[in-house]
């Protein structure tokens, strides 16, 4: 009896193996499978691609076309003092020491908030700019305004909210005043000239590198010239930008300089002209009444001339510590034309459509078996 017993367990032992392997091979997936009924729905996937390659393709081939054109420039550091071979070991770790003492307020890290200002960008809208075809030659604003290529999808529902704003009633319109004969008021802008604020701070971007210490001025338009021209002069503004707020102080001195200068050589020279009137009229007088009138007229007039000469001299000292104040800049890319667009990539937009079409499409096939797996 024995003998049957265990013939018997080891056949019940097999039929838990087989099942349990069965089990186990159903639940693997079987890729084959799945790339059999993928080819099945060969067709399914052809028309899918179709649509979506066309789709793709009346999406992105209207699209304006745009290049960018970057320049970098390093500023001078306001620190004289430095920081030595600890500046140089924080650097390494992506840290910045330079500026820690300094008593600079609108530092290289800042720069790139300075293209948040208003004033800052209001200013870039007098930037004289040529077109590739040299058929336009204007200011940035007007070709901000009346030259940009727009979306062609975008145009009809441009002409339904004008049409239905025609419609409303009219609002009271203000002239904006401006002041020091600008073109733009920078406290209070129009909506025309308030969304070409946008656009710039849109189109053109400024980074700064922790670990280089280089400002990168970043600038994006439809017009290949038009970009290389705007990076140059976005450049140039920068620079006039910093150089008028670190002289900003000297130059108030030198002016206040300038003007007690001039009333000091004015009040020299009516006292010199005073003592020397003074002394031809009385050249052959012998009273000490006329003497002493003279040595008066020429003690006032040395004091007078000792004055213009102490304002004259700090006046120099000024002069000098505007040029000492003004920070030099190193340009380490200089503005080029691009010759080629950076987007849109219609060939990777189209490609991407596609690639997608195509997952979303597996999963659709193969919906029974991945809700069987999960």
């Amino acid at each position: 009896s024995r003998p049957g017993q265990c013939n018997r367990s080891v056949a019940e032992c097999n039929k838990i193996t087989l099942e349990t392997t069965k089990m186990a091979t159903d639940n693997r997936l079987d890729f084959t499978a799945f790339l059999t009924k993928i080819w099945k729905s060969k067709f399914l996937f052809v028309k899918v691609w179709i649509v979506v390659f066309v789709l793709a393709c009346l999406w992105i081939f209207p699209q304006p076309r745009y290049y960018t054109c970057s320049v970098s420039i390093t500023p001078e550091s306001s620190d004289s003092k430095g920081g030595g071979g600890l500046t140089s070991l924080a650097a390494s770790f992506g840290l910045n020491l330079g500026n820690i003492s300094s008593s600079d307020a609108i530092y290289p890290q800042l720069y790139p908030d300075i293209f948040e200002s208003t004033d800052f960008i209001v200013d870039l809208f007098d930037i004289q700019i040529t077109t590739q075809d040299r058929t336009l030659t204007t200011d940035y604003y007007t070709y901000i305004s009346d030259y940009q290529k727009e979306n062609p999808y975008v145009v009809p529902f441009k002409w339904m909210r004008k049409k239905v704003k025609s419609l409303l009633p009219k609002k009271e319109e203000y002239a904006i005043p401006t002041e020091n004969g600008k073109r733009f008021n920078h406290f209070q802008l129009n909506k025309k000239a308030d969304e070409c604020k946008e656009y710039i701070m849109d189109a053109i971007k400024c980074t700064y590198s922790k670990t280089t210490d280089v400002v990168t001025i970043t600038v994006k338009d439809q017009d290949p010239l038009v970009c290389a021209l705007l990076a140059d002069s976005t450049m140039a503004h920068l620079q006039e930008f910093i150089i008028a707020y670190r002289t900003k102080k000297a130059k108030i001195d030198y002016d206040y300089y300038k003007v007690i200068t001039e009333e000091s050589k004015a009040e020299y020279d009516s006292a010199r002209i005073a003592y020397s009137s003074y002394v031809d009229k009385h050249y052959n007088a012998r009273l000490s009444t006329h003497q002493t009138r003279q040595a008066a007229l020429e003690s006032e007039m040395n004091i007078k001339q000792q004055m213009y000469g102490v304002m004259a001299t700090r006046m120099e000292q000024a002069r000098a510590k505007i040029q000492e104040s003004t920070p030099a800049f190193t340009t380490l890319k200089c503005a080029t034309v691009p010759l080629l667009p950076a987007g849109p990539k219609r060939l990777m937009f189209v490609l991407g459509m596609l690639v997608l079409a195509t997952f979303i499409t597996s999963c659709y096939v193969l919906r029974e078996e991945i809700r069987e797996w999960f």
